[in-house]
């Protein structure tokens, strides 16, 4: 176990993040009806895009310096990442 590096460890993350994303988008519905993957990547797009609102969210909690700066673009990027939901499942 101390042979693998610590940098392998760390890309292990974004590994699991996209793949729990990919299934959080339904993966699995385009193999089972043979139909496009466009909806999987876009809902993953979507997902990640929310995902970078709620780590900057996170910054404004510990930042000291540019705390308004990333609590604003965090609430902007959740923000438009719930429009893109509510588009893709046709409510706007």
């Amino acid at each position: 176990m101390s042979n693998i590096s610590p940098k392998v460890f760390s890309s292990f993350k974004y590994v699991y993040l996209i793949a729990f994303f990919a299934l959080l988008s339904g993966v699995f519905y385009p193999l089972v009806t043979k139909t496009s993957f466009e909806p999987v990547i876009s809902g993953i797009l979507i997902l990640f895009l929310g995902l970078a609102g709620g780590v900057l969210l996170y910054k404004a909690t510990t930042s000291e310096t540019k705390r308004e700066i990333f609590f604003g673009v965090g609430l902007i990027l959740i923000g438009i990442s719930l429009y893109f939901i509510f588009q893709i499942t046709g409510r706007v």
